[in-house]
């Protein structure tokens, strides 16, 4: 296999940020989703993203946002690929000029028909929830992410920890991983501990044919 993308989500401290470079990551989600519990404002966001090493990637995660919006962040910080959360249509996501992740709402089977309709770079399957876009703890089928693969670059998310993320890793064989609550003390405030013991076992299970 090829080598394993982790990112770890949802980071509004710049010590939770360091903490995921120094452990290993490839990427640090910041979510600029004003009704989310890992809010960041983007001036907070755009310091933490000044100090973090060259490198690692700093991905903003947006739900359903209006374009100018995201404009508006992109114009105060440094970020190098955008996540898209929400119920957004493919032509939403049309004309940016970074790297573009889809999140799939995994309910059923059924629900990642959808992705054939995207242009994107990438999708993130996360655990569907009627009032929570992502950060819900929840996994889902992962024979449904096995079956996505066909449809693009998948990152791997909904409910996975350092206990599950190496058997998650084995049975979908994902392009990457992404956490955000199985890593956390409480919403938005990280354990450095789990965010190594993710990392390790999750790039550790990679290395298993």
């Amino acid at each position: 296999m090829g080598d394993l993308f982790v990112k770890i989500c949802g980071v509004t401290t710049l010590d939770d940020a360091l903490s995921a470079a120094e452990h290993g990551a490839d990427a640090v989600g910041f979510n600029f989703y004003p009704q989310s519990k890992r809010y960041i404002p983007p001036d907070r966001a755009a310091d933490i993203m000044d100090r973090l090493p060259p490198g690692i990637k700093r991905i903003g995660v947006f739900v359903n946002p209006e374009r100018a919006y995201v404009a508006a962040v992109l114009e105060h910080t440094t970020i190098d690929g955008l996540q898209f959360s929400g119920n957004e249509s493919p032509q939403a996501l049309s004309g940016y000029h970074l790297p573009v992740m889809k999140a799939i709402h995994v309910a059923n089977v059924q629900s990642i028909n959808e992705m054939t309709s995207f242009q994107v770079d990438s999708f993130l399957l996360d655990t569907f929830h009627t009032e929570h876009f992502g950060g819900t703890g929840t996994p889902f089928d992962w024979n449904i992410a096995v079956r996505a693969k066909q449809f693009g670059k998948i990152l791997l998310a909904g409910g996975l920890t350092s206990e599950n993320v190496a058997e998650a890793v084995r049975t979908v064989k994902p392009y990457g991983v992404d956490v955000s609550s199985g890593v956390e003390l409480r919403p938005g405030i990280k354990d450095h501990k789990k965010i190594k013991e993710f990392i390790l076992r999750a790039r550790e299970a990679n290395t298993i044919e």
